[in-house]
């Protein structure tokens, strides 16, 4: 188990994790930011200047899971956290590389009061206020999120001390828990349907998973021995609540080279039809696997959707108008494209 203390800088959670290692047995501390410190002496220069921030490198995204999953196989006891995470895409693909490794997360957020976050913010870097005041910004838009997704311990008045034995309380009672779905790490190339839903206004339906960064389609791993297209009308029943009345019809077949740590594979994609008002008022999200969906255009996909599912979205809707299938290689049309 993995209790993961968030929260702004300043809000004291080195200091607490300190306090709450003497009340969970045999846990043990593990600071992210040493993940972040080795990359920042590895890694070449222009690279790191390329981001503002480690946390924006998929490595540290990726060796934070690595490594919390290697010191667990070394230590009997839980691992306590204190590492601050604002930007939601983060949260799910740490949490969700955690979860498909079958490592469960407790998940606190340390907060307190704005104007004691201020001061602390200053104390530490009195030379830089403007780069505190730009991190409680941050911290201020996060919390919208961060207060549904973790259970919230006031540090306001509280010494690290009281901030533990809270944590500890709240984990005797279960609090912190983060239900999200364990997706098995693929270990070889897979074929994967995905469905495409669309609205009385031709929309698309995308969802915004918890266990991953980014949003997607409606759709999953075929499973062994699966049909491909009725593991897209599986995964819509099991995501959405929605039975199609017909078997999807396919828009695009697209290989996905491996790119380590990936495995790449065949991504399927099929026409589910269009939804009527009704049905799409009805849809159901499982928490623990889906945290929204919406219905946009495909100028509006553009700021939702990774790169390549982008461009596999924009063959799947020309070949829905050209009333043909696709045949893609990494996203590229193999063989004749006009309509």
């Amino acid at each position: 188990m993995i209790v993961w203390l968030n929260g702004a800088h300043g809000a004291g959670k080195t200091a607490t994790a300190r306090a709450l290692l003497s009340l969970l047995p045999e846990s043990t501390l593990y600071d992210p930011r040493l993940v972040g410190s080795g990359l920042r002496g590895m890694l070449p220069a222009r690279r790191l200047a390329e981001v503002t921030d480690c946390q924006d490198l998929p490595a540290w995204r990726r060796l934070v899971v690595e490594t919390a999953a290697a010191l667990l196989g070394e230590v009997s006891g839980p691992l306590v956290a204190p590492m601050t995470l604002l930007r939601q895409e983060h949260r799910d693909e740490i949490f969700g590389g955690l979860a498909a490794r079958r490592i469960p997360v407790r998940h606190f957020l340390l907060d307190a009061d704005d104007k004691v976050l201020s001061d602390r913010l200053e104390a530490r870097a009195p030379k830089a206020p403007e780069a505190g005041r730009d991190h409680l910004a941050a911290y201020r838009r996060a919390r919208a999120w961060l207060g549904g997704d973790a259970r919230a311990v006031d540090t306001t008045d509280l010494t690290p001390r009281q901030a533990a034995e809270r944590v500890a309380a709240a984990l005797r009672e279960g609090a912190g828990a983060c239900d999200i779905v364990q997706t098995p790490e693929p270990t070889a190339e897979t074929v994967a349907a995905g469905v495409l839903l669309f609205d009385e206004l031709d929309r698309v339906l995308l969802v915004d998973p918890t266990y991953k960064p980014g949003w997607e389609f409606p759709g999953g791993v075929v499973e062994p021995g699966e049909p491909p297209a009725q593991a897209g009308v599986r995964e819509v029943a099991e995501e959405l609540g929605l039975r199609l009345a017909e078997p999807p019809a396919l828009l695009v077949v697209d290989w996905e080279p491996p790119k380590p740590p990936g495995y790449g594979g065949l991504r399927l994609l099929f026409d589910g039809g269009r939804l009527a008002e009704h049905t799409a008022r009805d849809l159901l999200l499982p928490g623990a696997e889906l945290r929204g969906w919406r219905f946009v255009a495909e100028e509006e996909a553009a700021d939702l959707l990774p790169p390549m599912r982008l461009t596999r979205l924009r063959w799947a809707l020309r070949a829905r108008a050209w009333g043909r299938p696709l045949n893609l290689e990494d996203g590229v049309p193999v063989g004749r494209t006009a309509g």
